[in-house]
């Protein structure tokens, strides 16, 4: 199928090439717009109760919480002086009436939470009604006060800041990675036209993986978040193919016979031909186990989680279709002009040469595989100890970058206000009957949840027939494990007889999450484990060969998770990464980067193994085989991997601390594989292992002998030994 694929696309070049280029228009003129219907937010569980809580008390009382607090202030004059109550009134009387449901102020409730400790502020809140976010546009403004300084937070002005400045963060990340891109394909292929054409298939992948997220916004909601993932994954995997591809290209054209000058005589023809049957099976196989990776994050009910995977998910496929289809029939129309405007010192023989670095580098560590295969699980385990002290927490203001105004307000609620007046628990009573006839029973349901440990008040906040919400004040940090506690107690407690409760606030959010994540995990990671297994088997025809994938893909990973905890939770480097420690992991992070670096990690995997299974079914000699696996992979997967590190790194200077912590992580996940794991520990447990690298059960093995997927359908041609060569001893 891949050789009929790579001749109908030479052939056709032309017309591939055409109708990709109607794609591109039409994408960059429709899908480029999709970011107008991204939504915020996204991480709650439908199911979850603190979901239910505010849905039910949302249609029933009215909303929990308000959307938007604007914080007024005055150096000398306090809220009792008539000027300062008169500026706020005059500016509340601004606001439309059709897009404002209800404004609370100090002066209507005489609420002593409303105001600071030095009663030179107070802070205003509204609820907002229908579309929100383009009501708060509206009131944004008229907001203001003259005189009086002006701060807004809340829910929707930190919301539009996020979708702000992760807009923002694409754009340096593009503009930052894209020159560095270039001048790197530049350097590693040679020549300035074989170095384009990665980043025109990086471009390509990302405008059809926007177009096909806007698809999927006419039927459900997706993240903002899905953007930078559709931008990191599409131009990062668009470009580790085409590199691929096209270094393969250029090994199957030197065996072809220069009978067609530049033009795509039969040599070039057939050179598209090998190379889509051996790199582009290669590169379908491994883009289906990275989009089986991302996958997993379907499983999870959150909005923002499914969203990072269904972009991830659009991205890869984009990226391989691309790279499949578009590239070589690019490289049809180049043929030998790939090569054209080659730097003068580049020598591409010595480049491709059989005995390079990486087949000394092989050599070097199966000589001493148990030494290696020690001391680099050593280093990795140590590496991974700190996760095991990780603390979770939640996302809040400070995932933006110090100074943004809704930052900097909701920091000083926190600091100037009494605690937890914008974010308390919330108990939403459902009684048998009328509140009205219950009054005694919830009273005391509201005087044993005042008795708890840490709550330092609980009044009844809103009632409507017969649902009543009770507002509890508590000591804590709303995303310490002492507010989570006391999530748990108030769930515990009995609630008035006929009546049930549900407790909801971000603290509850918070337990539901964690909650929801731990139940979920476990399937999440049976599912992409059985998925790889199963594809790694069909790849190579060796059970021993995922397993030890597995095992070599965790160590790396939870590497990479205990520098995480090193970086955001201790706050190491926070001065040179720009961001605000907070003592805690947001949660979602790791789940990110599990799936994300999981497929990119076995990408590299099938990478080298094809090359690998190629010359041990031509020799049956494992060290050979490994050896020149390793140097016909070796500078292609290095390569691809600084070049995808590059892209990562761009994100790593995002204003939004998630997404940097995502692309700090991920770039020290990429950078421990392509070297530690994939050119040292991976040659040295293949060399211990020996030809069980390659066993299977009798009739796996039959299956596969007869429908497992190759790199290629003849074997390559076999490295030489040198005349003296000894094998590597296995101590």
């Amino acid at each position: 199928m891949f050789t009929w694929l790579g001749y109908r696309t030479a052939r056709h070049r032309w017309w591939v090439l055409t109708l990709a280029g109607l794609f591109t228009v039409a994408a960059a003129l429709w899908g480029t717009s999709v970011v107008q219907r991204l939504q915020g937010g996204g991480y709650a569980d439908p199911d979850s109760e603190s979901e239910r809580a505010r849905v039910h008390a949302e249609r029933v009382i009215g909303a929990i919480g308000p959307d938007v607090l604007a914080i007024y202030s005055h150096p000398t004059h306090t809220v009792d002086d008539p000027a300062f109550r008169d500026a706020v009134q005059r500016a509340l009387a601004t606001l439309p009436r059709g897009d404002v449901e209800q404004v609370v102020t100090y002066w209507a409730t005489r609420s002593p939470d409303l105001v600071s400790r030095d009663r030179h502020a107070t802070y205003v809140a509204l609820r907002l009604v229908g579309d929100k976010e383009a009501a708060y546009e509206r009131v944004e403004d008229r907001l203001r006060a003259p005189g009086l300084t002006v701060q807004l937070t809340g829910a929707l002005p930190i919301q539009r800041d996020v979708e702000t400045q992760t807009s923002a963060d694409l754009a340096r990340a593009e503009m930052l990675s894209m020159p560095a891109l270039l001048v790197l394909l530049v350097v590693i292929f040679g020549s300035l036209v074989a170095a384009a054409t990665p980043l025109a298939i990086g471009g390509l992948a990302i405008l059809g993986a926007l177009t096909l997220l806007k698809v999927l916004t006419l039927v459900t909601d997706v993240s903002i978040f899905a953007m930078n993932i559709v931008t990191m994954i599409g131009l990062g995997l668009a470009i580790d193919y085409a590199l691929f591809i096209v270094s393969r290209f250029r090994e199957e054209l030197d065996r072809q016979p220069d009978s067609a000058g530049d033009s795509a005589g039969d040599d070039v023809i057939e050179a598209v031909a090998r190379t889509v049957a051996t790199a582009g099976r290669t590169v379908v196989f491994s883009a289906l186990t990275v989009a089986m990776s991302l996958a997993g994050l379907l499983l999870f009910p959150q909005m923002f989680l499914r969203s990072i995977g269904m972009g991830g998910i659009a991205a890869v496929l984009f990226a391989m279709l691309a790279a499949v289809t578009v590239l070589p029939a690019l490289l049809a129309v180049l043929g030998r002009r790939v090569d054209a405007l080659r730097l003068p010192w580049f020598d591409r023989s010595r480049a491709r040469g059989e005995r390079g670095l990486w087949y000394r580098v092989a050599r070097s560590v199966m000589r001493r595989p148990v030494l290696y295969a020690s001391v680099l699980t050593t280093v990795l385990v140590v590496l991974a100890l700190p996760f095991t002290r990780v603390s979770w927490g939640w996302v809040d203001a400070r995932v933006l970058p110090a100074g943004t105004e809704s930052r900097v307000a909701q920091e000083r609620l926190q600091r100037e206000f009494p605690g937890n007046v914008t974010n308390p628990i919330e108990a939403v009573v459902i009684l048998p009957g009328p509140v009205e006839r219950h009054q005694a029973a919830l009273g005391e349901y509201v005087q044993r949840i005042r008795a708890l440990p840490g709550v330092t008040g609980a009044q009844v906040t809103g009632a409507r027939a017969d649902t009543a919400r009770v507002s509890v004040r508590y000591e804590a940090d709303p995303t310490s494990e002492e507010a989570r506690e006391l999530v748990r107690r108030i769930r515990a407690l009995p609630a008035p007889a006929g009546a049930r409760v549900l407790v909801g606030g971000q603290t509850a959010e918070l337990v539901d999450l964690l909650d929801g994540l731990g139940d979920r995990m476990p399937w999440m990671a049976l599912f992409v484990g059985v998925v790889t297994f199963v594809l790694l088997f069909a790849a190579f025809g060796s059970v021993v060969l995922p397993f030890k994938a597995l095992v070599m893909n965790l160590l790396s990973l939870t590497a990479s998770f205990g520098a995480l905890v090193l970086v955001f939770q201790d706050g190491h480097f926070a001065g040179w990464l720009d961001f605000t420690p907070t003592g805690y992991i947001e949660a979602t992070t790791p789940l990110i980067m599990l799936v994300i670096a999981f497929g990119l990690s076995m990408d590299y995997e099938v990478f080298l193994l094809s090359r690998v299974r190629e010359q041990w079914d031509l020799t049956r000699d494992n060290a050979a085989a490994v050896a020149a696996g390793l140097q016909r992979t070796g500078r292609i997967i290095t390569g691809a991997a600084l070049l995808l590190i590059v892209v990562i790194a761009a994100f790593s200077t995002a204003g939004v601390t998630l997404m940097k912590m995502v692309g700090v992580g991920l770039g020290i996940a990429v950078a421990l594989d392509a070297t530690v794991v994939r050119a040292l520990l991976v040659p040295a447990t293949m060399r211990l292992l020996g030809t069980a690298n390659w066993w299977a059960p009798a009739p796996l093995a039959r299956w596969w002998e007869r429908y497992g997927l190759r790199e290629t359908d003849e074997p390559a041609p076999r490295i030489p030994v040198l005349h003296g060569e000894r094998e590597p001893a296995q101590g």
